[in-house]
């Protein structure tokens, strides 16, 4: 069973990571070749593309200009504890034992514009991207393009190296990131858990709410080590309870009639 969640746009390059083990992104050459092309971007180019304030893209464009390999521990952090947000308001890796992380490592995995995919210990620089935004790299006309069926591929791999008899992945990320997979070429069966808080006499999707327990989902597979997707009905996590009956095919529905305190 493997895991995807979306990155952040929110980053922590200032705490300390509570570990030094570390790995190197799979996709390195890939984001260097979108690196090249976003150098070739002013900032108000950059505010245009990405829909940001004049002081993001300054910073942005500095990000891109001062990005660069190797990656190691003094100019880079494990995206686990860069990236912060309500999804990782969740996770809450800073609480994660050695255990976890290295359960994490396996099975979770981050979607990203500029990386492609992550683990939790690849090394990262700041970089905004969205994966949604129409750059133009490398002869492709956006980052699913860009991407195509690379990702698919790697999942693919994972999977065939897994002794589970059926695989499954479990879609924690946003539609935005979980369009750079190809459904139809992954070998899985895709359990798509979704979240739902009572507001104003209906259940309904919560943005905050939904991220931070797709999050908080996420956690609870690492810390309880499950590798059987029928495990994941007993998230119980904040008040949140299955609903057998509004579930159906690979959606999993979670209700809560009151938010958490």
């Amino acid at each position: 069973m493997l895991v995807v969640v979306s990155p952040a746009k929110s980053l922590d390059f200032e705490t300390k990571a509570k570990t030094r083990k570390f790995s190197q992104p799979e996709f390195l050459k890939e984001s260097r070749a979108l690196i090249k092309d976003l150098r070739k971007l002013e900032p108000d180019e950059l505010s245009e593309l990405m829909s940001i304030s004049s002081k993001l893209a300054d910073e942005n464009h500095q990000r891109f200009a001062n990005w660069h390999t190797p990656f190691d521990l003094d100019n880079a952090k494990q995206a686990i504890f860069a990236f912060r947000g309500d999804v990782y308001l969740g996770l809450q890796a800073e609480d994660f034992s050695t255990a976890d992380l290295n359960f994490a490592q396996d099975h979770l995995r981050i979607l990203s514009g500029l990386y492609g995919m992550l683990r939790p210990l690849d090394l990262m620089q700041a970089y905004r991207l969205e994966m949604g935004r129409k750059f133009a790299s490398n002869g492709a006309q956006s980052l699913y393009e860009f991407w195509g069926d690379k990702l698919t591929k790697t999942l693919n791999k994972e999977f065939d190296t897994r002794a589970a008899k059926t695989n499954t992945l479990v879609n924690l990320a946003s539609n935005e990131y979980f369009n750079s997979i190809d459904t139809k070429l992954l070998d899985a069966q895709i359990i798509t858990p979704v979240f739902k808080d009572w507001s104003n006499g209906k259940y309904r999707i919560i943005s905050f709410f939904a991220k931070k327990a797709r999050g908080q989902m996420a956690a609870y597979i690492i810390k309880n080590r499950l590798k059987k997707p029928e495990l994941l009905t007993g998230f119980d996590v904040d008040g949140y309870r299955f609903d057998p009956e509004e579930s159906s095919g690979g959606k999993l529905i979670f209700k809560r009639k009151q938010s958490a305190a």
